[in-house]
């Protein structure tokens, strides 16, 4: 299920992930490289990447996610070879007598693939900031249901929840959401500095590319 809010008459806001597509060194001016002149993407993004939406114009994304060691299908992996382990000896036990062992791995088998359930379910969450077109658009993901705020870019403000290492709360026309989740919290001030420094680096007009290239 997913919740909107759009302002009829406001351009949205983005999650950002900074890296410009293709090969080439960001600073090479090569091909996929930053070029620093009229019309060229931002360097110096940690957390962000350039995107290049459409010939003549760049977006820019900040995409957080959970940090997972295993996907969800690696998870079901793990889980069926778990199955077949338990239950395996559990049935040996039963051929000798030891009939009692089977309910008690039957109930370990099914506590364990409740909780890998509910980690599968979390383990796409995400937080999306794009900014792109004169809108900055925000998503955060959190199992089947979907937040999503659009800002002007302009009328944006950039602020700690409650004070330093905080999640960083994002408001303006009347709307907010806040984002950093999968950030840890000492790096989370540097997250809302960058997001400050796109913005304000960026007039999100139609001539995106220059306004922004400009150092």
């Amino acid at each position: 299920m997913s919740s909107t809010t759009n302002p009829k008459e406001t351009p949205g806001r983005s999650q950002v992930s900074l890296a410009p597509t293709g090969g080439g060194s960001p600073q090479s001016g090569g091909p996929g490289g930053t070029q620093q002149r009229t019309g060229a993407a931002p360097d110096g993004l940690r957390f962000g990447r350039v995107l290049r939406a459409q010939p003549g114009e760049w977006a820019v994304q900040w995409l957080l996610k959970r940090n997972c060691s295993l996907a969800p299908r690696q998870v079901l992996g793990v889980y069926l070879a778990l199955c077949a382990l338990s239950l395996g000896i559990a049935a040996l036990f039963w051929a000798h007598g030891a009939t009692l062992v089977m309910p008690f791995a039957t109930l370990e088998v099914l506590g364990v693939g409740l909780a890998l359930l509910v980690y599968a379910a979390h383990a796409a969450d995400s937080e999306n900031i794009r900014l792109q077109g004169g809108a900055l658009t925000v998503e955060h993901a959190c199992g089947r249901h979907t937040d999503r705020v659009v800002f002007r870019p302009d009328r944006v403000r950039v602020e700690p929840e409650h004070g330093d290492g905080s999640l960083i709360e994002l408001s303006g026309q009347g709307h907010r959401i806040v984002v950093g989740r999968f950030v840890r919290p000492e790096l989370r001030p540097e997250l809302a500095d960058e997001l400050r420094r796109t913005l304000r680096r960026g007039r999100w007009d139609a001539a995106f590319g220059p306004a922004f290239g400009a150092a």
